[in-house]
């Protein structure tokens, strides 16, 4: 991913490795790709020296994490995740249970906090390997289930709306924040493993539905304005009107 760094006075694009920064007004947006899958971990907040969000913690997530707090001098009051994947979960036990603070995941996921194979199926590890694994994670103390499509909760100062959207899995769902940034686009959505640039997350693993995908991109992400960016689980940065211009995935599909 290539850095962005936009403030009230205008938007400058550096093409400097893998992090991503975003400031407009007083709100940060900042992630960078974690462990062997590079899933993209995010962290959001109001200003610096406030409370924050953290998106999506994966492998190895734990020490990038831990400078970007220490930085802008933040303090984690949630953990979202997308779905229960193990890329995007890996390290929310950790950081949630380190800051005292909840994880937030839709029910249909839940599971995969303990048995982070579930998703993958049962022939993808067996025996004594998916034994380890399992034995490895645990539930964060506190856990927050996303039960209800179009919920908007107050989250560090920032009002966070999740939509409901399976398909990649049973649970998966993206978070959209709307109004809260000074300049650049209204909306910023965490789509997860639902939309990326140029593609749509997989629907071949256990809880995967080709047809779930499709009907959650055109009603929940197609509906939103053009310049919407679009902070996925995987790769760069994108918009919704590039996407559907572009994605050929999407082409030809309307409400």
């Amino acid at each position: 991913m290539c850095q962005l760094l936009l403030s009230t006075g205008g938007a400058t694009l550096l093409n400097s490795g893998a992090n991503l920064t975003w400031e407009a007004g007083t709100v940060l947006i900042t992630g960078f790709p974690a462990g062997v899958l590079a899933c993209n971990c995010y962290v959001l907040a109001p200003r610096a020296g406030a409370d924050a969000i953290v998106v999506d913690p994966g492998q190895r997530a734990t020490g990038p994490l831990r400078r970007i707090l220490d930085e802008h001098r933040l303090t984690p009051s949630a953990v979202l995740l997308t779905h229960g994947h193990i890329d995007h979960m890996w390290s929310a036990q950790k950081v949630a249970d380190f800051y005292g603070c909840p994880v937030f995941i839709h029910p249909e996921d839940r599971a995969m906090l303990t048995d982070p194979i579930k998703g993958f199926g049962q022939g993808l590890f067996a025996g004594l390997g998916r034994l380890a694994l399992s034995a490895v994670f645990r539930e964060p103390r506190q856990v927050v289930e996303l039960d209800r499509d179009g919920d908007k909760i107050e989250l560090g100062g920032v009002t966070v709306a999740v939509d409901h959207t399976p398909g990649h899995t049973e649970g998966s769902v993206v978070f959209r924040v709307d109004g809260e940034l000074r300049s650049g686009p209204d909306t910023v959505v965490f789509t997860g493993d639902t939309l990326f640039r140029q593609s749509v997350g997989r629907t071949d693993l256990p809880g995967g539905s080709g047809r779930d995908l499709l009907t959650s991109i055109v009603t929940k992400l197609l509906v939103l304005d053009d310049d919407t960016l679009v902070l996925p689980g995987h790769g760069e940065r994108t918009t919704i009107g590039a996407e559907r211009r572009t994605n050929p995935f999407l082409e030809g599909l309307t409400l």
